[in-house]
């Protein structure tokens, strides 16, 4: 079964909608936001803090289970089409193992 894992770089909304145009398509079954394992290394006490460089967009990551290849390479191309429309950056995860 193919997983796919995605960061978005966007707002929470953007995030939501791509997250609602995974679950409606048919045999995606699992969509899951993965936490952010990474600490963040803003400092409270630095000359920069609060500046408008430190207030990007959010990061959200996806995890979703597809029940075959087709179905995998059909979330990619519509997650793309969708990012692309939102001016939004998805990046995926290495494709290695499906082959391409």
């Amino acid at each position: 079964m193919p997983q796919l894992r995605m960061r978005i770089t966007g707002s929470s909304d953007s995030a939501r909608a791509i997250g609602n145009l995974l679950s409606g398509i048919d045999g995606i079954e699992h969509i899951e936001e993965v936490a952010d394992l990474m600490g963040h290394m803003d400092d409270e006490d630095s000359s920069s803090a609060g500046l408008p460089d430190d207030r990007g967009p959010g990061v959200h990551e996806l995890e979703v289970d597809a029940p075959n290849l087709a179905t995998a390479r059909k979330v990619r191309q519509a997650v793309e089409a969708l990012a692309f429309d939102l001016d939004v950056i998805v990046e995926f995860e290495s494709d290695e193992e499906w082959g391409e």
